[in-house]
């Protein structure tokens, strides 16, 4: 077990349950404020992390040969895709970081966990594309 694989596997279960624990409260899905569309695409945003983190671990694990570039590249776009899209999301009209129903966290969420995350997955690449090699 790589070093690599190891950052990969944690961004990706990171990216598996984090929305949930993120919005699955009165803040998000639950909120009686919110009309159904939105919390329709609260419940296709969590069901995205969800995804992109399992399709990682099946790019990282579930192959019976060894792990090829194409795979290491597959599993670290996957690995990826959840934050860039949410770096994107507040430059949709109206967006913000914060919700105002919500504590306010110390940094928006870029600062947070997308810039973290992605910097795990570019460390994680990196390694194993050496291993690779």
């Amino acid at each position: 077990m790589s070093a690599g694989k190891i950052i990969l596997t944690a961004t990706a279960l990171f990216t598996a349950i984090s929305p949930f624990g993120a919005d699955w409260n009165e803040t998000h899905i639950h909120n009686p404020n919110w009309p159904p569309h939105a919390k329709f695409h609260n419940g296709q945003t969590m069901s995205m992390g969800a995804a992109l983190g399992l399709s990682t671990l099946a790019s990282l694990w579930l192959r019976r040969t060894e792990l090829s570039h194409d795979r290491l590249l597959a599993a670290t776009t996957a690995a990826s895709l959840y934050w860039i899209t949410q770096a994107s999301a507040v430059l949709y009209p109206d967006a913000d970081f914060y919700d105002p129903e919500a504590p306010r966290l110390p940094a928006n969420q870029i600062v947070l966990f997308v810039l973290p995350i992605l910097g795990l997955n570019a460390a994680g690449y990196a390694l194993e594309r050496r291993r690779l090699r």
